[in-house]
């Protein structure tokens, strides 16, 4: 992999991470339109990376809120922090249950499905049309709304449906204020990225093995990676803040709705 082509991997990975686009979907019509497989142990690898770079961008946009929930949970006080991190790892549970039943399902979409993250981004754009034109409200994240929110993080697994998408459509749809819906969303998709960029890393490890192996990328290619998509991603969970506050999610579900009619007609021509 050159420079370049990580640069890209890490500008769509940072970008799609965070607006509600789908960064898997994006990550795989790439693939087809370049016509390469970013698969093995190089690209595990560089996946963990652009994981953690979009995982620390978050940590770092929220970190006054990241702070003030484990100073609740360190003081063991029965406080909004206390209960918040208790929410966080509600949501959790759907998607875990569902990476883990159906990992081997899961990954036979992302292998040039490109018919299916079309139909998907379609999907993607519906909510958001949807969740653009629900009324305001100013109600908190309840435990009932983290359970459901989760739900569909989980359906967000899928390549093609946008997770801070369907977490913050879901979020508004239910009546929950916009701004605490997407402080939500990104906050509780920490913990499961650094949980699958461990997993990653793991089965980096025991691909790898022992012994070196040619197909590992070089320190330089992975440190570009990481800028672009930590940098990118930076950006993008600040400007998604704002947008979802103004309700502008409409003009990202036009995208959706461009790009899967592309990614099925790419489909249907090739």
């Amino acid at each position: 992999m050159s420079y370049l082509e990580a640069i890209i991997l890490g500008f769509i990975q940072g970008l799609t991470e965070f607006l509600p686009v789908s960064s898997s979907g994006h990550l795989e019509l790439m693939k087809a339109i370049q016509g390469q497989e970013i698969t093995g142990e190089s690209g595990m690898l560089m996946t963990v990376v652009l994981h953690f770079a979009t995982a620390l961008s978050t940590i770092l946009v929220f970190r006054k809120d990241i702070g003030e929930i484990f100073k609740g949970i360190f003081q063991f006080k029965l406080n909004e922090e206390f209960y918040f991190s208790l929410k966080i790892l509600l949501s959790m549970i759907p998607a875990v249950i569902v990476g883990v039943l159906f990992e081997d399902e899961l990954e036979s979409l992302f292998t040039g499905k490109i018919m299916f993250v079309g139909w998907m981004l379609l999907l993607t754009g519906a909510l958001l049309i949807l969740a653009d034109r629900a009324k305001n409200s100013d109600k908190k994240v309840g435990f009932g709304h983290a359970v459901i929110i989760g739900v569909s993080q989980a359906i967000a697994i899928l390549p093609g449906v946008s997770r801070s998408g369907s977490t913050i459509g879901t979020s508004v749809l239910l009546g929950i204020d916009r701004s605490k819906a997407a402080r939500f969303s990104f906050l509780m998709v920490v913990p499961l990225i650094l949980g699958k960029m461990a997993k990653d890393l793991l089965d980096y490890k025991l691909a790898v093995g022992p012994e070196t192996s040619e197909d590992t990328l070089g320190i330089g290619v992975l440190i570009a990676g990481f800028i672009a998509a930590f940098v990118t991603g930076y950006f993008a969970c600040t400007w998604m803040i704002q947008l979802v506050k103004r309700s502008k999610l409409t003009y990202f579900s036009i995208y959706c709705f461009a790009i899967g009619t592309v990614a099925i007609t790419w489909e249907l021509i090739g």
